[in-house]
């Protein structure tokens, strides 16, 4: 029983002992659960830990005044209500911004509209932006005065509005559209410019020397249906500040425009400077195109941008777009024409500038009503002073040469004659000037010209006066002349010198205006003295001739034959030496004029031949026979007469002209440049 009884009390021990165990596993094991999960529960404490602050302003609201609290609510709605406002016009701002980034080509009027309600809530935005700022100014003014929200939330706040308020005094309107309206306005720039650059095609050109021959070249104007399109975009371009910027386009279109349709005209002589040549007969080719392509400038090409100016700015008023109009104007080159002018003027005086600067008188006399009215307006000011100051150097300098032509001529009778008895190119040259001063082509002009200079130093003028002094001038040529006859050591030569100048001034006069003034009593004296002259010429010179063949001596009879011979012999050698001197001297004697040339040559040829065809007729046979005969029969009759008909005639020069009377507009024989006060009239 003992036994029984142990063994029953160590079976229940066992039993604790393992029941115990079970129960030390188990805490064991929540214990491992417990500190797994106080292993993850730490970070959610510090977690916690951090977001209590938060929390903390989250629910100070609820510690805040009453009143404070209550009152808050109608500051928000205050606030509220104009952002709501704003954020409904920002969003439909960008719902323009497909159809505003398109091309607007297709939809001018559709693009300007949108465009339009872009600038409307644009200006919406700007205007209500600053409420709303004031607004949420004041909702955070009073959150921190009542201490409804945490420091740094209302710090936050403050950081935002003040970055709002940045925006909205530096263009905030570009920050809200996110640069929209400018890429739009980019957009219709882009297309003002195709649009003028499409319907802007240089003039086609024909020939330059059929200019004046074009009767309707103006450039088309513009299709009203595209002027149209370019006055809304300028509407819209100025509406946003950007009309300097529109008048640039216009500007650089037209101008390229007028000068592409210039370029044709080869206009390169323009840019000569006065190093460049030496006189103005040296460009008078140029002077002569350059009244040609100015007057084709002006009433053609300047004249079309004038109109299409005032067409497509005219809502804009006169001021505007006649400053455009000079803008183009100076641009396409009117600036090169009237600085060519000056270039003229700044040349060296002669009497060849005198008529061109008449030429230039003329071209801008002519076009006086077209540059008054293109160019008369205050934008175009730099045009006119350059205009003002051409037309008066012009003036001046023509008057200038005008009053020194006479001294000129004078200054020439100290010079020596031809030493070949010719005209002096002299008198050839002023015969002729005179008579183009006084053409229906220049003597107008000359006399508006002078009448004009007089003006300006308030002295009258008369008609009477040019004529007076282009009478004293061919005087002062008359006593030229008289003077170089006298230069002259043969009388002979002096006699010629006479004959060619006066037939000059007789022929060359007849039937011209200068003529006309002179008088037929003057011209009937030149005459006079060209035949008293060739009279005493032919007697003095080729008159001698003929007494060498005197037959007294001669009559043949028997056993008198050598001493006939002999005499022959002698009478032809004194022949023959009298003609080789005359013919050798005269010779390198000129006549430029081939009816005067060819009647002198005549009349030598009557006064010398048909003495020498009788004397060789009846005594040649005489010498003929002889082994000497060559020696004395030197001339044949055919070859006598061929000589003297080849007398007088011009020697060509080293440029393959000939000496002469030449309208070259330089007087040659010595004279000097015009220099200065005294410049010489060659």
């Amino acid at each position: 029983m003992a036994a029984s009884g142990d063994g029953a009390a160590c079976v229940d021990g066992v039993e604790k002992l393992v029941s115990a165990r079970k129960s030390l596993m188990l805490s064991l094991e929540k214990s491992k659960a417990l500190s797994s999960k106080l292993e993850k529960t730490g970070p959610r404490l510090a977690e916690i830990n951090q977001r209590l602050p938060s929390l903390e302003a989250a629910v100070r609201p609820i510690r805040a005044n009453k009143d404070a609290l209550v009152a808050v609510g109608g500051h928000i709605n205050r606030a509220v209500g104009p952002a709501a406002a704003v954020l409904k016009v920002f969003d439909a701002v960008h719902g323009l911004e497909k159809m505003l980034l398109s091309d607007p080509r297709n939809d001018l009027p559709g693009y300007s509209s949108v465009l339009k309600r872009l600038e409307e809530a644009l200006r919406f935005l700007g205007d209500n932006c600053a409420l709303a700022i004031q607004w949420l100014e004041d909702i955070v003014e009073y959150l921190e005065d009542n201490t409804v929200a945490d420091k740094g939330y209302i710090s936050s706040l403050n950081k935002l509005l003040q970055s709002l308020r940045e925006l909205q005094s530096d263009g905030g309107r570009a920050h809200l559209d996110g640069g929209l309206l400018d890429a739009a306005l980019d957009i219709l720039e882009s297309e003002f410019r195709r649009l003028l650059t499409e319907h802007s095609s240089p003039l086609p050109m024909s020939a330059p020397s059929s200019l004046g021959e074009q009767a309707c070249i103006a450039p088309s104007p513009l299709p009203v249906a595209v002027i149209q399109k370019l006055q809304a975009i300028i509407g819209r371009l100025i509406a946003n500040k950007r009309f300097d910027r529109c008048i640039s386009i216009y500007v650089e279109v037209r101008s390229s425009n007028v000068r592409a349709s210039l370029q044709a005209l080869d206009l390169d002589y323009l840019e000569i400077s006065i190093s460049e040549f030496n006189d103005v007969q040296s460009i008078e080719g140029y002077i002569t195109r350059w009244g040609k392509h100015l007057e084709f400038a002006v009433k053609h090409l300047f004249e079309a941008e004038y109109k299409l100016c005032n067409d497509v700015f005219e809502r804009l008023g006169m001021d505007v777009w006649m400053d455009c109009f000079a803008k183009i104007a100076a641009q396409a080159g009117i600036l090169a024409f009237l600085q060519f002018g000056k270039t003229v003027t700044e040349s060296k005086k002669d009497p060849i500038k005198l008529l061109k600067l008449l030429d230039i008188f003329a071209s801008l006399n002519k076009l006086r009503l077209d540059f008054n009215r293109l160019f008369g307006g205050a934008a175009c000011a730099e045009i006119q002073n350059l205009t003002r100051d051409l037309i008066k150097r012009v003036i001046n300098g023509a008057s200038e040469i005008f009053w020194e032509l006479l001294a000129q001529v004078e200054i020439q009778r100290q010079t020596p004659p031809p030493p070949d008895g010719s005209v002096p190119r002299l008198v050839s040259f002023v015969t002729d000037y005179c008579n183009r001063l006084l053409g229906d082509n220049y003597k107008p002009i000359l006399t508006q010209v002078l009448v004009i200079h007089r003006s300006w130093n308030h002295e009258n003028f008369q008609e009477r006066l040019l004529i007076t002094e282009i009478l004293k001038i061919m005087k002062a040529v008359e006593q030229n002349l008289e003077t170089w006859v006298k230069a002259y050591d043969d009388s002979n030569l002096a006699n010629f010198f006479m004959i060619n100048s006066h037939w000059h001034l007789y022929k060359h006069l007849k039937g011209t205006k200068l003529g006309e003034l002179l008088g037929e009593s003057s011209l009937k004296e030149h005459e006079q003295y060209k035949e008293y002259y060739t009279t005493v010429f032919l007697r003095e010179s080729w008159g001698h001739l003929p007494g060498h063949l005197s037959r007294e001596g001669l009559i043949l009879f028997s056993g008198g034959r050598a001493t006939a011979r002999d005499l022959v012999k002698k009478r032809l050698k004194n022949f023959n030496d009298a003609f080789d001197a005359m013919y050798s001297k005269q010779s390198n004697w000129v006549m430029m004029e081939k009816d005067l040339r060819e009647k002198t040559s005549q009349a030598i040829v009557q006064m010398v031949v048909p003495v020498y065809r009788s004397f060789m007729q009846h005594y040649g046979p005489l010498v003929e026979k002889d082994q000497s005969s060559s020696k004395y029969a030197k001339y044949t009759v055919q070859n006598l007469e061929k000589m003297l008909d080849s007398l007088y005639q011009p020697k060509p020069t080293r440029y393959g002209s000939f000496k002469g009377r030449q309208l070259s507009g330089k007087f040659n024989n010595g004279l000097q440049d015009l220099r200065r006060t005294t410049s010489a009239v060659m």
